[in-house]
């Protein structure tokens, strides 16, 4: 089994929550909690926060590890970027965002596993949808997969069609937003120029299927609450106080 690690791309200006990485929720600071969870999956050494900026690396050096990089255009950039500069030639690279406190490290072992097929080139989660609504929303983006857990396609629209309304037969999957590559597969496609597939929809990961990568998912039942606004914080505080596990 290849040596696994964990990067997490952590940034200050963000438009929606300046200073997010840096916010409390109950006590600890989110860029900390996402640490945890990371070394709880792969251990003490293996872990590192990735950012441009000098008030998230000076709190990360009281807890941890951190790894400053130039401007990024985005989180994948971020972690090839910061395993160049880390000398991370081989093994798998997990990408954790860093506003995800509470990803449980089951998540990033199973995606760490589906490696040992030495085909696997990239892999990310998937997670059942049981609300329609979810379903219809462009801000969920759905994932269709073949016979081997490959992805086929990402789309912000109801994916496949189905005529008639016919869904009994077919489960709807939401894509979850964390992804493991092979050392080099990082750097080869944090090295792509976008494509119209990305632009057409937004998604990064289109941009991979494009140029001939193949993901292969694993699947979750378990989706962290979302951090995306300050009033989003209220939520993930009642969240903590009814999941003492990650109280550690």
């Amino acid at each position: 089994m290849s040596e696994v690690y964990v990067i997490i791309p952590a940034r200050y200006a963000s438009t929606r929550f300046p200073g997010k990485p840096l916010v409390p929720i109950g006590g600890m600071s989110m860029v900390e909690r996402v640490y945890r969870q990371a070394v709880h999956a792969v251990g003490e050494g293996k872990v590192w926060v990735a950012t441009d900026d000098v008030r998230i690396a000076e709190h990360v050096q009281t807890f941890g590890a951190v790894c400053m990089t130039g401007e990024c255009a985005s989180g994948t950039d971020r972690c090839a970027e910061a395993a160049r500069r880390l000398n991370l030639n081989t093994g798998v690279i997990v990408n954790v965002q860093g506003d995800e406190p509470f990803i449980r490290p089951e998540q990033i072992s199973s995606l760490a596993h589906l490696f040992s097929d030495p085909e696997v080139q990239i892999a990310s989660l998937r997670k059942p949808i049981d609300d329609q609504d979810l379903v219809v929303s462009v801000n969920t983006v759905k994932v269709v997969c073949d016979r081997m857990n490959n992805a086929l396609y990402f789309s912000r629209w109801p994916i496949p069609y189905r005529r008639e309304n016919n869904r009994a037969a077919l489960p709807d999957y939401r894509h979850l937003g964390v992804y493991a590559f092979r050392a080099q597969v990082l750097q080869e496609v944090a090295a792509l120029e976008p494509g119209l597939l990305e632009t057409a929809e937004s998604l990064e990961q289109l941009r991979w299927l494009e140029n001939g990568y193949r993901i292969r998912m694993a699947e979750t039942h378990f989706q962290s609450p979302a951090v995306d606004v300050p009033e989003d914080l209220a939520h993930v505080e009642n969240y903590l106080k009814s999941h003492p596990e990650y109280l550690r």
